[in-house]
């Protein structure tokens, strides 16, 4: 009978994965992400863990795409659901919704709603779109575009939650 892991085990083995990357300064492995039916690749070093989706405490008067505060592991995080918060619809709430916990380096407690995780990928020998400097396409031709978390964390847009 084949091994099987936990959902534990996975988590840390692809968070120990995503540091031991980051150490060799390897940038060309991303995750795979989908958010609202299209592919986003997210650099490893900007996030810290990817989970599944915890119960969440609603925080009433906020925009539509703040999902509310999980509690991971004695700390809270801000959930945005990227789907809303890019203007196109909302998570699916199905069971292969993650949660992408942002990277402590940026010193915000924020967590990213995507629909699914395809797990890690190597853009290096991707087309680039000439137009779109942050679009790619693999070798089935399917288009990929990078979520810039640091740039989307300093947007005020992105901090103030309230409405």
């Amino acid at each position: 009978m084949s091994k099987r892991l936990n959902l534990r085990e996975f988590q840390q083995n692809l968070s120990n994965r995503m540091q031991d990357k980051s150490r060799l300064g390897d940038q060309s492995s991303l995750l795979g992400v989908q958010i609202a039916g299209q592919n986003y690749l997210v650099a490893m070093t900007d996030i810290s863990e990817v989970l599944s989706l915890p119960p969440l405490a609603p925080v009433p008067l906020t925009k539509q795409w703040f999902c509310g505060v999980a509690n991971v592991r004695g700390n809270l995080y801000c959930v945005a659901d990227m789907a809303a918060f890019l203007h196109q619809g909302a998570a699916s709430g199905a069971l292969a919704n993650r949660l992408l916990l942002v990277a402590e380096r940026y010193a915000v407690n924020a967590a990213l709603l995507v629909d699914k995780v395809f797990g890690l990928r190597d853009a290096r020998n991707w087309q680039k779109d000439a137009l779109q400097t942050d679009q790619y396409f693999d070798e089935q031709g399917v288009a990929w575009r990078k979520l810039n978390v640091a740039g989307l964390i300093e947007q005020p847009d992105f901090l103030q939650i309230g409405i």
